[in-house]
């Protein structure tokens, strides 16, 4: 059972703390999830839960293992049901980034990638870049299976990392809604690994 409203629509918003990474997502201006990322994890492990408070978790994101090019995340529930399974793309990822998008049984559903080759490259040398992480860009993700469009990840331009998840063009639920949303905190926080 998903513990995440059935919407198609959500807010992420990075709140910069030192040590880690804290996410608030919402939808329809009604906080949804929280999760705590800790900085410089040797193997991630990201849990979202209810609250701020961290009183109930909801899912997480797992490495598979600690060094991998093309890195594969299990998404699962607090008792280890997978939910789903995120992999990045290494081959395709050299320019564009791209991120599959796997059920439970680990057949692809759709695939994420980064909708402008010149804003990919840009993204690139800025985190190439000292400091570079403090420089606002560009960060859109086209969520497509075959030639339908599931939908986007938008990034608002400003100094916050501020998402907007919109997979209204999901209308037959292929992709569980607990799995978008990780979908979105890994392009955020896994993309330089």
């Amino acid at each position: 059972m998903s513990t995440v409203p059935d919407s198609d629509r959500f807010e992420i918003e990075q709140l910069i703390r030192p040590m880690v990474n804290l996410y608030k997502i919402s939808s329809h201006g009604s906080p949804v999830a929280f999760v705590r990322q800790k900085r410089m994890a040797i193997k991630e492990d990201i849990r979202f839960f209810r609250d701020e408070n961290e009183t109930e978790e909801l899912f997480r994101i797992k490495a598979r293992s600690l060094m991998e090019f093309g890195g594969r995340y299990d998404v699962t529930t607090p008792a280890g049901e997978k939910v789903g399974v995120l992999g990045k793309v290494f081959g395709k990822s050299l320019l564009r980034s791209t991120w599959s998008i796997m059920d439970a049984s680990e057949q692809e559903i759709a695939v994420a990638k980064e909708r402008s080759q010149f804003w990919a490259i840009v993204r690139r040398v800025i985190d190439a870049v000292p400091y570079g992480d403090f420089i606002p860009i560009v960060f859109h993700f086209r969520i497509d299976r075959g030639e339908a469009h599931l939908g986007d990840l938008t990034r608002a331009f400003g100094m916050r990392d501020r998402y907007t998840l919109d997979l209204s063009g999901d209308q037959e639920r292929t992709i569980d809604r607990r799995l978008g949303i990780a979908l979105a905190i890994a392009l955020d926080a896994l993309q330089s690994r």
